[in-house]
């Protein structure tokens, strides 16, 4: 896989892992960098390792010609997250992975590849299909139509584009700035090949496979992934613990206008984890050879 696909991994944080080995992974999604999760990471950095990296289109990536030049495919995506993970060390028991609309279909897939690396997804304003299929009953939130005069718009005038979507995306005036020049930093000719892999794309079957717990975050009021997304997933993620947290607030990018709300689902989800591996410590006891057995 070509390391141009991602850019600038760091790994922040105390954490309380004897080897400092990464808990908690930050993707953002598409139009934004790492930068998306800065309200966020001084409260998680304070007890656990996080990684953190920016995806090829950002400011730092889009430039990579290389990377430009391959097709975009969720599951290149799914394999890079993988790739990243390995090579900045990820703890025995897996990492919790944080992933934001575009960067969530990609975890699900790299979580059902490597399972081992995965201890659980958060995924926040995911969707596996934005086109609706009335025949199906499935509403993604747009008719194919309206997909289509988006990505020509984006084509003819991408900086026109951004100026009028990014208000509806930020959903309130604090974060249409920081998004601009985040959107308006992308290549527009990666970021139209980038959109035709999201927003004509359909990844449910990728909901099928999934077997890592699950916590769906969604925006109450999300133009691009509305609530009834949240629900489809989580009655199709059979094969694994799946929960829906609904955010009151507006807008794509709760970790920008809702940041207070998004960390305390995230708190929850955490906490739950270290009291399950409490219990396990506390339910064994090592012996000779370094065999756990059960009390």
């Amino acid at each position: 896989m070509n390391k141009l696909w991602r850019a600038n991994a760091r790994v922040v944080g105390s954490g309380r892992e004897e080897e400092g080995a990464v808990s908690l992974v930050l993707a953002h999604g598409y139009g934004a960098s790492q930068a998306v999760w800065d309200k966020l990471v001084p409260s998680l950095s304070q007890r656990h390792k996080l990684l953190l990296f920016d995806w090829n289109f950002t400011a730092t990536g889009a430039g990579n010609e290389a990377a430009a030049a391959e097709a975009y495919t969720f599951g290149r995506f799914a394999d890079e997250l993988i790739a990243v993970m390995e090579e900045r060390g990820v703890g025995a028991s897996g990492a919790l992975v944080v992933a934001h609309s575009m960067s969530a279909m990609a975890a699900c897939i790299a979580a059902a590849k490597r399972p081992d690396l995965f201890a659980h997804i958060f995924l926040v304003c995911a969707s596996p299909r934005y086109i609706n299929s009335e025949e199906e009953g499935y509403v993604g939130g747009f008719d194919e139509a309206a997909i289509h005069g988006m990505l020509a718009a984006m084509e003819s005038d991408f900086q026109g584009w951004v100026e009028s979507f990014v208000p509806n995306a930020a959903g309130d005036a604090s974060a249409v700035e920081h998004l601009s020049k985040s959107f308006l930093a992308m290549d527009p000719t990666v970021a139209l090949e980038l959109a035709k892999m999201i927003f004509l794309g359909d990844q449910r079957e990728v909901l099928d496979g999934v077997k890592t717990p699950c916590t769906i975050v969604q925006v109450k009021a999300d133009f691009a992934a509305p609530p009834s997304v949240a629900e489809y997933m989580h009655l199709r993620m059979k094969g694994t613990a799946a929960a829906v947290e609904i955010i009151d607030s507006v807008g794509h990018f709760p970790q920008l206008v809702a940041p207070q709300q998004l960390l305390d689902i995230l708190d929850g989800v955490l906490r739950l984890r270290e009291e399950a591996e409490a219990e396990h410590d506390a339910g064994t006891v090592g012996i000779a050879g370094g065999i756990d057995v059960a009390m």
